[in-house]
């Protein structure tokens, strides 16, 4: 049983809670989950192990609820981009904690500055490119498994609506995090204490995946997509601080 004081597991009760939303219907909620879980372990690197089997759990009941909608098409161009981005990502965890936190903001509050440019004047030729978006997102989601920000700013630039928006996002990481878990392992991210923790906390995701699957098909399209800046926004700045 992990060692956690009753504050501690109210938020990590909270953040698998918002993964599974975030699968389903609201994916920035999702970039909350980032500073939460960090907040619950103590420690950056260590988080990233006890999230993602949480994340692969919600990404399974996200694939399959969203199986039929999915645009595969727009992910083709950002596997190789994704890949090179989770070398560098598996190279920079041996980096020290407060720094690989720092790094991950200064990512995020980058894309989120991107996407501001693109809908309120002209954006920078790089924020289409697939390969800028790939890279940024597997370095991302390696170091903290926060490249749901990323991904999500992405996959706004390509204009889907927000059910293949969804899907698609689904897919991208029902494939990238299972990739992630023999880097994972290599650093000996999972432990019998976060593992316990990750079993815990399974009904939590499939209550946020319920719930999640019910707010999206009763939010409209624009507030669709403020939400996700306005969440992206607050992810980047909790993680400095």
């Amino acid at each position: 049983m992990p060692h956690l004081a009753a504050w501690q597991w109210i938020l990590g009760s909270l953040c698998a809670y918002l993964i599974g939303i975030a699968k389903t219907g609201a994916p920035g909620v999702g970039s909350l989950m980032v500073p939460l879980m960090v907040l619950t372990v103590g420690d950056a690197r260590q988080a990233a192990g006890w999230t993602l089997p949480i994340l692969s759990t919600a990404d399974v009941f996200a694939v399959i609820y969203w199986r039929r909608h999915a645009d595969a098409k727009k992910l083709f161009s950002m596997i190789p981009w994704t890949l090179a981005g989770m070398a560098g990502g598996a190279l920079a965890l041996s980096l020290s904690e407060p720094v690989i936190r720092r790094v991950i903001a200064a990512i995020l509050l980058l894309m989120l500055g991107i996407q501001v440019r693109r809908r309120f004047g002209r954006a920078p030729e790089t924020a289409g490119r697939a390969g800028f978006y790939g890279i940024l997102a597997g370095f991302a989601t390696t170091v903290a498994n926060a490249a749901g920000p990323v991904m999500n700013l992405f996959l706004l630039t390509q204009k889907l609506p927000k059910e293949q928006f969804v899907a698609t996002g689904a897919w991208f990481f029902f494939v990238v995090n299972l990739t992630k878990v023999p880097i994972y392992a290599w650093y000996h991210l999972f432990s019998r204490p976060s593992l316990t923790f990750n079993a815990m906390m399974v009904p939590l995701v499939v209550a946020g995946a319920i719930t999640g699957s019910w707010l999206v098909r009763r939010v409209s399209q624009a507030l669709f997509e403020l939400s996700v800046l306005v969440l992206t926004g607050v992810c980047s700045l909790l993680l400095f601080f």
